[in-house]
């Protein structure tokens, strides 16, 4: 796991990314028009998270994704995590 984390952290909070209070993870929660606009969002980030191996904690309900990001073989926060919040950025803004 890597100090410059923080720093990374920070720049995600302008999306809408927030800490978790009591673990070292970062959350987001993403609404969607319909039930078929989150799914389709939740299986492109899917593929991603195969081909990362890398595969983010999370629930959905009909339009509403909550999804949890920390790199549980280094017990925290990673470079991992940065990257795959931005992918997940990325795709929720090309819906």
């Amino acid at each position: 796991c890597n100090g410059k984390i923080k720093l990374l952290v920070m720049e995600l909070r302008a999306t809408g990314w927030m800490e978790v209070e009591e673990r070292d993870a970062i959350f987001k929660e993403l609404h969607f028009k319909t039930f078929n606009q989150a799914f389709g969002f939740m299986s492109r980030v899917a593929l991603q998270a195969e081909k990362m191996n890398h595969h983010p904690e999370w629930f959905n309900v009909y339009n509403k994704v909550q999804i949890t990001l920390t790199t549980h073989d280094c017990g925290g926060l990673s470079k991992r995590d940065i990257k795959m919040a931005k992918f997940i950025d990325k795709i929720a803004l090309s819906m």
